[in-house]
């Protein structure tokens, strides 16, 4: 798999939950690391080439999750933020991003879009994102671990063709913000990759009981 650096921009923010300064000015502010992840995923040789299209709608996850804070559980009951760093988005749309561009740069299918786009579509991605945080797991050095569930949606008839739970821990090589950025970058790398493949397997396999794609619906 390739994989660009990960960006780091160190500017200068006010964030209410970090610094506790005001909107209107008169508090400190203090610097902040911002992380932008930029995953490319390498088409694997064994995925199926798909004449069907399909759209992505936007993941669901928890407000926690939902954000563009960093969080790490240093306890398995506890849940914290990093402070002094931030994502340069919120983490459903890093994985939505992650996922779109995946399908994209495969070549493996005939269309892909996100779902507002509004394009005929055969098939429909839906994402629930359950976990995106460093994980002590009871060790001295956090794991960048993605949760997720993925289901399969056909656009005519709403059935579900599949469903799967995604499971991705990368270990940090360090305590470090830095390492741990990169950690989460190569587990949004690994989970993007498992779930094309699922996706394309998948689809293929109802695609080729139903007769192919009819593309007859706007979801």
């Amino acid at each position: 798999m390739m994989r660009t650096p990960l960006l780091r921009l160190a500017v200068p923010l006010c964030l209410l939950a970090l610094a506790g300064c005001s909107l209107l000015g008169g508090g400190d502010k203090h610097p902040v690391t911002i992380y932008a992840p930029q995953v490319r995923v390498a088409a694997d040789p064994a995925w199926p080439a798909a004449n069907w299209q399909l759209v992505i709608a936007k993941p669901s996850a928890p407000r926690l999750i939902d954000s563009p804070r960093i969080n790490v559980r240093p306890t398995p009951d506890q849940l914290e933020i990093y402070r002094g760093v931030t994502w340069s988005q919120p983490a459903t749309d890093l994985l939505e991003d992650t996922v779109l561009r995946a399908f994209e740069d495969s070549g493996r299918i005939a269309a892909v879009a996100r779902i507002a786009t509004g394009i005929r579509s055969d098939y429909k991605l839906t994402m629930d994102l359950r976990r995106f945080e460093a994980d002590y797991r009871g060790g001295t050095l956090p794991a960048a671990t993605i949760e997720l569930n993925a289901k399969l949606i056909h656009s005519t008839d709403q059935r579900v063709i599949a469903s799967r739970t995604f499971l991705q821990v990368q270990p940090a090589s360090a305590t470090g913000t830095a390492e741990v950025a990169l950690a989460f970058e190569q587990a949004l790398q690994q989970v993007a990759a498992e779930l094309v493949g699922w996706t394309l397997a998948a689809g293929q396999a109802d695609s080729a009981r139903t007769g192919g794609p009819q593309v007859t619906a706007k979801r």
